[in-house]
């Protein structure tokens, strides 16, 4: 096995479940109850790192729970693919990076995603000064390509249900998630990958994220020479799911890691 190229780009899965998490309380589930690590998981999110940063994909409720159990040592920047409560509500445990970072944590997202964290968290953004502590947020609008710490960022217009979204490519990475359909425009970005995550809900249609069946047919299509599989619901069981994928796919799960090194 070769090293890994210290200029790459490595991601962390921290969290491959959906909005529920896995197990799903009130459920009884065989999943709900299995005994396998991999079927245990927390809302979506990532993280990516490469020589001077460490970024993070998305803010999940779990986010503190994410950052204990794999030792994140700081926060540089967070990019949004969009506002629902499983990808946004852990922004407030931002505000401890604050204090040991001793500034704000830019966020780059959308225009209507700013926005709308700006409504949900709006006790960050209010300029009267408060007794206790808040997360100091520098909300950056993307409308492009742009740079990050050192590295080109390839925002990925794809759509979940009728929101439009953003998916990230950070050189022969990409990361989508809670994805239904990707534009035709949008394969263009996504060429030529080293590893696409994407996310599979379940075997049952769903109007807003893509089935098993309808991601197998997005990693075909795109071609990536790995991809993962995420923000997994309690109806597919790791072990059973894994033993019939075809080649160069697999299922996500919290705490995988992939390496992508860079030419």
């Amino acid at each position: 096995m070769s090293a890994p190229d210290p200029q790459g780009v490595r991601l962390t899965l921290l969290g491959s479940g959906t909005s529920t998490g896995v197990p799903v309380p009130t459920c009884s589930c065989a999943v709900c109850r299995s005994s396998d690590p991999r079927d245990q998981r927390l809302r979506p999110s990532a993280w990516v790192r490469w020589p001077g940063a460490s970024v993070i994909i998305d803010t999940s409720p779990d986010l503190r729970q994410q950052v204990l159990r794999h030792e994140i040592p700081r926060i540089d920047a967070v990019l949004y693919t969009h506002a629902h409560a499983d990808h946004v509500l852990g922004l407030d445990d931002l505000r401890l990076f604050n204090w040991r970072q001793r500034g704000a944590v830019p966020a780059y997202g959308s225009a209507p995603t700013l926005a709308a964290l700006r409504r949900t968290f709006w006790y960050a953004f209010d300029p009267e000064p408060v007794e206790s502590t808040r997360p100091l947020i520098d909300c950056r609008v993307i409308d492009g390509r742009f740079e990050l710490l050192g590295r080109a960022v390839l925002p990925v217009p794809v759509l979940h249900g009728s929101l439009p979204i953003l998916g990230y490519r950070i050189g022969r990475l990409a990361y989508l998630t809670d994805v239904s359909r990707i534009p035709d425009e949008s394969y263009e970005r996504l060429q030529d990958l080293d590893l696409l995550v994407i996310n599979a809900l379940r075997e049952r249609p769903h109007p807003m994220h893509l089935t098993l069946e309808q991601a197998l047919g997005e990693a075909a299509r795109i071609g990536a020479r790995r991809t993962i599989l995420t923000h997994v619901a309690h109806d597919l069981s790791h072990r059973e799911v894994a033993a019939r994928l075809p080649p160069r796919v697999e299922l996500g799960y919290d705490g995988l890691e992939a390496e992508v090194n860079e030419p």
